[in-house]
């Protein structure tokens, strides 16, 4: 799965992707982690996708790292140019803004890995609350991190949940 991602097609042929497996104690401390964010902050759902993480073999973890604008100029982030585009700062959860086709990037990466995942039947869904909470943890150095946690049982954990 990291490979697809790493090999995903890329704006320019760029690549700011930073990429990392989770196993073990890792995997049940973020989840344990994602529970208690939950509580913190009030915020829907991370208890649910937390126990769910918890329940899972590995997680891999995919992020944008230093993503520099592509130069287009197009204005699909809200700017008229690419210079305007002001540097990614620490925002509550994630830093941005970032360049709208690095975050398609992302987007291609994830879905790349979780196609290799889907082709040998491994069980998984992509995860933003996991991902705020790993960059958190500092279990990866990333302005923007989406997870994609793994399961092989008799049931899909990721699905009929409630909410």
């Amino acid at each position: 799965m990291a490979l697809s991602a790493r090999t995903a097609p890329k704006s320019r042929g760029e690549d700011y992707l930073v990429l990392r497996v989770l196993t073990g104690e890792e995997v049940v401390r973020l989840g344990e982690a994602m529970i208690d964010y939950g509580k913190k902050t009030g915020k829907k759902n991370f208890d649910r996708d937390g126990d769910n993480v918890k329940r899972s073999t590995a997680v891999l973890l995919i992020g944008l790292k230093d993503a520099k604008p592509l130069g287009l100029n197009c204005g699909a982030c809200g700017w008229d140019s690419c210079q305007a585009l002001s540097s990614p700062q620490e925002g509550p959860e994630f830093k941005g803004p970032h360049c709208f086709w690095r975050a398609v990037d992302l987007g291609i990466a994830v879905g790349s890995a979780v196609k290799t995942a889907s082709l040998h039947n491994v069980d998984n869904r992509i995860m933003y609350r996991a991902g705020v909470v790993a960059r958190q943890l500092g279990l990866i150095e990333a302005d923007v991190v989406l997870a994609v946690p793994l399961s092989a049982s008799g049931k899909n954990i990721y699905f009929d949940r409630k909410e």
